[in-house]
């Protein structure tokens, strides 16, 4: 998890040698792709390490990467379009857009609307400045603190939850401010106006890394689960294609080195799937 983002020259010539063949599968294309030429995903570009736009404003990441390689495989050029995550379900709901590839957790609520391609798992995680870390402590280390998530995200749902266990304990409730970036949350806790952020734990930990401890990863993670790409619900074309054209990365080693590339090899998953009930989640 805490490992510096590393491109080595064996990773180098990984990428090299499992990207240079991936364009020659054949992945069964949606409509749009077939009548566009493009790949269009809705992406905040704006949570590192899986999208972000790097010092020289070029759009990177994990997930930018992939969708590259995906776009490579339908024989499509990638087209990004920066969308603030509380607008993304809303957005493939009403036919906006096909694609919201971010790090998504299925809900009962999510899946009233769209669908999920799993493609990772992670867990949340709690990061806070070192000068504040050793306040986190006992079975109920979040009762009474200020804690930032961003909007419509897991973390955002579980404080409330969280929240509730307090009280019901008869201890302070949590103090939940709620962002549309991640940067944000991030200067609140820089700037004591917060005392955690509560976010992705591959994330919080990459910044961890990346900030050179500016902020910590706290040891406990919550909700360990499987993280997906969101699809329009019943879009079975786009559903189709999304797992065959990551099936091929998965098996040609592409999938396995761009997460290692980021220090993010044991957040992998053996396969992609498709989930349109809760049912179909799996536990790895």
């Amino acid at each position: 998890m805490r490992s510096h983002l590393r491109v080595a020259g064996l990773v180098l010539a990984t990428l090299a040698a499992t990207w240079s063949g991936s364009s020659n599968a054949e992945v069964t294309k949606s409509a749009e792709v077939k009548r566009t030429g493009m790949l269009t995903i809705a992406n905040t570009l704006d949570f590192a390490p899986f999208e972000y736009l790097d010092a020289d404003g070029k759009q990177t990441g994990i997930i930018i990467e992939l969708a590259g390689e995906v776009a490579k495989l339908v024989d499509a050029k990638l087209d990004v379009a920066r969308t603030p995550f509380p607008s993304m379900v809303p957005g493939l709901a009403a036919g906006r857009f096909k694609i919201a590839w971010e790090t998504f957790s299925a809900t009962p609520e999510r899946l009233k609307q769209v669908d999920f391609v799993m493609f990772l798992k992670a867990g949340l995680a709690v990061s806070t400045s070192p000068d504040k870390k050793a306040s986190f402590s006992g079975d109920t280390p979040l009762c009474g603190k200020r804690i930032g998530v961003s909007a419509g995200s897991a973390s955002d749902f579980l404080v409330d939850k969280l929240t509730k266990d307090c009280t019901d304990k008869g201890q302070a409730a949590i103090e939940k401010s709620v962002f549309n970036s991640s940067t944000d949350i991030v200067q609140g806790v820089l700037s004591d106006r917060l005392d955690a952020r509560m976010d992705d734990a591959t994330a919080s930990s990459y910044f961890e890394v990346t900030s050179k401890g500016q902020l910590v990863v706290l040891p406990t993670l919550y909700e360990v689960a499987p993280l997906g790409l969101a699809i329009a619900k019943d879009d079975k074309e786009t559903a189709d294609m999304m797992v065959g054209a990551l099936s091929e990365l998965f098996k040609n080693g592409t999938y396995k080195a761009i997460l290692e590339k980021y220090g993010m090899g044991a957040y992998a998953i053996k396969e992609p799937y498709f989930v349109g009930n809760m049912e179909a989640l799996r536990a790895d």
